[in-house]
């Protein structure tokens, strides 16, 4: 099979021709000197790395699979290697904040290492991610104490981090759990309870494993109100900061999984573990969402990185698989990429991958603008996008990339059916970013039921005048592009309309928002990766390099092929949730 190649001419072509990075950077402080060109050269560095050392591990690991072993968890053979390679290389601080030894990069060079991460191996990608949302919550909330404390070595990957939510009676609502958390009188807590799905909750690197693990104090009230947020190392530390006894936690057990299984994804016992509060009691779970959000726009590009790697297998598949004859009838057998039926499906996936790929560095741009503009105004504008497209980042482009490696599984014919091809490996993998991290389900409510309402209607109204302003002038200055422009317009005007009908039929039918948020959230992915489409096409119209030339036909086939869905998303949300709701439940 061929190896992964990083994508890094289309990460140049859209730093550089379609976003103005170095213009954008310069003007945040601290990255006056950053240019598109540096960028690019780490990221051709990191995917050195992940296509040299950590895809050959993804097959093995995932026959493998982490297990326990008296007690503990061992990964897969090579994995605590190529950890240990990755830390000393420095690549887990290349977005920290340098106060804690991280080198300060921005947002947008990290979320395109971490889509060559989760291309070339998912479950490896999880601990370092897992472990930058840890640093995100405790240095957004913890007292400046713990953040001296334990910031410096998770920064630089030293130790790892893992966030304990969910218990087996609280999932999505985590209001019902019951962990408990009781004063010691020094100022740390004991925790007690069970929690499930604990990704990272423990491996064999060496170092400390830092939970962040939701818990009641005894006085707290039930509900989410209740809820605080504790640290909860794997090991106390002694006076000198050195590793000290062994914290009262364990791992209970491994699930069983359909995939990512080199991924230690834990049953955690605490049985009274020492931890120390993070943030104002009762306020977990605002502190908490400051994790879960940047985790879920870190799925939504594992979603993304899914999608490369399962399209650069499917084109390379069909190019040397010899089936058939030539349209004409004239040749036989020919490469199945001649076929229209295998290339409506690599152009799909080459059409979502590349499309999400521009949504997720204009949105990690917004991020950056968000983080370090000195206009308090831009800023706040930039945080309202990344509030609004959070969800649409982390459901869509997990929907898409679950079905971009179905479409290239199928490429495959039987072969993807069979592991030694690793086309199924892509498919399991891949399902669980639907799941976790809040179910796409209950992303499209956030967006439909939730962010559609923020700044009073005002938030959304701004993203559609912004590609509205995009697009009409892609049609003023390139009118030669009017199949892409004039489609994404229609597309636009559907999303407007249909999101005016769904805010007013929310006011008066409670299930309005829930039975169309999903086809909602479609609808506005699809027009929103139009835009990009758009944005693409007018940067590559005057070119006539191969990736340029590239980029129009694609454009082109979004618009015709994929954007028309947007027809029948409105339709369904038109009509109501009658029909959803009619039917009695004993009739199921």
């Amino acid at each position: 099979m061929s190896s992964y190649m990083p994508p890094t001419d289309d990460i140049g072509f859209l730093l550089k021709s379609v976003f103005g990075f170095d213009a954008q950077i310069a003007a945040l402080p601290g990255h006056e000197e950053l240019t598109a060109d540096f960028a690019i050269a780490v990221l051709e560095e990191a995917g050195r790395f992940c296509s040299e050392v950590l895809e050959p591990l993804n097959r093995p690991g995932d026959e493998e699979g982490a297990r326990i072993v008296d007690g503990a968890v061992v990964t897969p053979k090579g994995v605590k290697e190529a950890y240990r390679a990755f830390v000393e290389a420095g690549w887990p601080g290349l977005s920290g904040d340098v106060a804690f030894g991280g080198q300060g990069l921005p947002r947008v060079v990290q979320i395109l290492l971490d889509e060559m991460l989760s291309a070339t191996n998912m479950s490896f990608g999880l601990f370092p991610g897992l472990t930058r949302g840890a640093v995100e919550a405790i240095a957004h909330h913890a007292s400046d104490e713990l953040k001296a404390i334990w910031l410096p070595k998770m920064v630089a990957g030293e130790w790892t981090g893992a966030m304990a939510l969910t218990e087996a009676s609280a999932g999505t609502d985590l209001g019902l759990l019951s962990t408990r958390a009781e004063p010691v009188g020094d100022g740390s807590y004991r925790i007690t309870g069970t929690k499930i799905f604990i990704s990272s909750g423990d491996h064999d690197f060496g170092g400390n494993i830092v939970h962040l693990v939701l818990a009641r104090l005894p006085d707290a009230p039930k509900g989410v109100k209740g809820i605080s947020l504790f640290l909860a190392p794997k090991f106390l530390l002694n006076d000198d900061g050195s590793l000290g006894e062994r914290n009262a936690m364990s791992v209970g057990s491994l699930e069983h999984k359909m995939g990512i299984h080199a991924q230690p994804t834990c049953v955690m016992n605490y049985d009274g573990a020492i931890g120390w509060l993070v943030g104002e009691p009762g306020r977990g779970l605002n502190a908490m969402f400051t994790m879960m959000n940047a985790e879920r726009l870190f799925v939504g590009i594992q979603g993304l990185g899914i999608a490369e790697a399962a399209t650069q297998k499917g084109v390379a598949y069909a190019r040397e698989r010899l089936q058939g004859r030539s349209l004409d009838g004239a040749r036989g057998p020919v490469p199945i990429i001649e076929h229209a039926d295998v290339r409506r499906m690599l152009m799909t996936g080459r059409a979502l991958a590349d499309g999400c790929r521009a949504l997720a560095i204009w949105t990690a741009l917004q991020m950056d603008i968000a983080a370090g503009h000195p206009d308090a105004a831009t800023r706040a504008e930039a945080d309202g996008m990344v509030a609004l497209l959070t969800p649409v980042v982390k459901a869509a482009f997990t929907d898409f990339g679950f079905d971009v490696a179905v479409l290239s599984q199928q490429v495959f014919g039987g072969h993807g059916y069979i592991r030694e091809w690793g086309m199924e490996q892509f498919v399991r993998d891949a399902r669980i970013t639907q799941i976790y991290e809040g179910t796409n389900g209950v992303q499209a409510m956030d967006l439909a039921g939730r962010k559609l309402s923020l700044e009073g209607g005002a938030l959304p109204k701004r993203f559609f005048d912004l590609v509205r302003r995009d697009v009409e002038s892609a049609a003023a200055t390139a009118p030669g592009a009017k199949a892409v422009w004039a489609e994404v317009l229609a597309a636009l005007a559907r999303l407007e309309s249909t999101t005016a009908a769904l805010q007013a039929a929310s006011q008066s039918d409670a299930a309005a928002v829930g039975s169309a948020a999903t086809d909602y959230l479609k609808l506005f992915a699809l027009t929103a990766i139009g835009w990009m489409w758009v944005r693409m096409a007018v940067a590559a119209r005057a070119g006539d390099t191969p990736l340029e030339q590239r980029k129009v036909m694609i454009a082109r086939f979004y618009c015709e092929r994929l954007l028309p869905q947007t027809q029948g998303l409105a339709a369904a949300i038109a009509a109501g949730s009658s029909s959803t709701m009619a039917l009695p439940e004993d009739l199921f």
